[in-house]
């Protein structure tokens, strides 16, 4: 399993710990989700690509990986992630550039999965 197909799991397994343990709050927790990325005045795609920005400069891998597949789903390009890039490097200086490795690493394991 690649360092990335890692971290989801790992991801996949708290969250399933924490539905377990806590189902009313990661229900309100995936709804408020679902509600701020659906089409509204922007689209999917360009909200996606918002929190994977936020992503980078927060430096959360889990959350890197999550925007990156979502991001890949709602038809956001690899250039279009590549831009978003830069823009977090801009923001975070040069603790959101050491992240872009998180990126690339959800990148080579979600466009294989989608390219299968």
């Amino acid at each position: 399993m690649s360092d990335m197909g890692q971290t989801m799991h790992d991801f996949k397994m708290g969250m399933g710990m924490m539905t377990g343990e806590a189902p009313e709050v990661m229900a309100a927790f995936n709804g408020f989700m679902d509600k701020v990325l659906c089409d509204g005045v922007l689209d999917t795609r360009t909200k996606e690509l918002i929190a994977l920005g936020m992503a980078i400069t927060a430096r959360c891998s889990y959350c890197i990986g999550i925007h990156v597949n979502k991001a890949l789903h709602a038809g956001v390009t690899h250039a279009e992630i590549i831009e978003v890039c830069k823009v977090a490097i801009l923001m975070g200086g040069g603790p959101a550039m050491t992240y872009i490795a998180e990126v690339k690493k959800a990148l080579d394991l979600f466009e294989r999965e989608k390219a299968a």
